[in-house]
């Protein structure tokens, strides 16, 4: 079992569904959509996916987990995507397949130099990558409460997040590809209430629910109890709790042969 069939994903996606809209127009800018062969990578449930086809192009949609892709093949226009379960850094697909790649949120989870070589292997000359990534806030309820209670991540760990720097970003994307541009941009969480918030991180985000999972249990009330408090925070007037999250659109050009 993987991380991402804790909870309940979808949840995620659906949130976040409009970032993978932005994501594929942003391929479809440097490379025509129709008739293009596009891959995307760790597809979680097929956002990415199915609006790249819905384009008009030939896709290949790849996640570890096979929950995940089931719930994409059995959405409208599903039957017209390729689902394969495999390791976004390790596919098994054909060299040189694609003319793009897309991901939406979950590249930026894998290992970052295995997966920066399996783009490039996957990708035509000329071809394109296009993702996205949080970008790390000087405030994010959804975060600071595990730092607050579990401490900052081990030195020397890669985080999603560290794909939100440009510096980071270009640096691994250099080797292998240029015409790199990064788009920032915000984007808006909200929930009815701050039960149904905390509710969203202790049963539907899988990276919380993961984390939860491994802890003991005063530590795990320990930490709901921040993440109330952090959410409390953003709760509006009519109960309804709102923040939002920065987070960019990179996409570059793979170098010629």
């Amino acid at each position: 079992m993987s991380l991402w069939s804790a909870g309940r994903y979808e949840a995620v996606a659906q949130q976040i569904s409009a970032i993978a809209t932005r994501v594929v127009d942003t391929a479809g800018r440097l490379r025509p959509l129709p008739d293009a062969d596009i891959v995307d990578l760790a597809c979680g449930t097929g956002s990415a996916a199915l609006t790249a086809a819905a384009a008009g192009a030939t896709v290949t949609g790849v996640d570890l987990t096979p929950e995940l892709l089931a719930i994409a093949a059995g959405k409208p226009g599903g039957d017209a995507v390729r689902w394969v379960a495999a390791d976004a850094a390790a596919t098994g697909l054909p060299d040189a397949s694609f003319d793009i790649a897309v991901s939406n949120m979950g590249t930026i989870f894998v290992e970052p130099a295995a997966m920066m070589t399996e783009v490039a292997r996957l990708l035509r000359p000329g071809g394109v990558f296009a993702f996205s990534t949080w970008v790390r806030d000087v405030e994010n309820p959804f975060y600071d409460p595990i730092v607050e209670v579990l401490g900052p991540r081990p030195a020397g760990t890669h985080s999603p997040d560290q794909w939100g720097d440009p510096e980071v970003a270009t640096a691994r994307l250099l080797t292998d590809f240029d015409r790199i541009t990064i788009e920032r941009g915000a984007h808006p969480w909200t929930f009815d209430s701050t039960a149904h918030a905390v509710q969203f991180v202790t049963d539907e985000s899988p990276m919380h629910v993961d984390i939860l999972s491994r802890l003991d249990q005063p530590t795990g009330d320990r930490l709901v109890e921040a993440f109330r408090a952090a959410l409390d925070a953003h709760t509006a007037a009519d109960g309804t709790v709102g923040f939002e999250a920065s987070y960019a659109v990179i996409a570059a050009v793979r170098h010629p042969a």
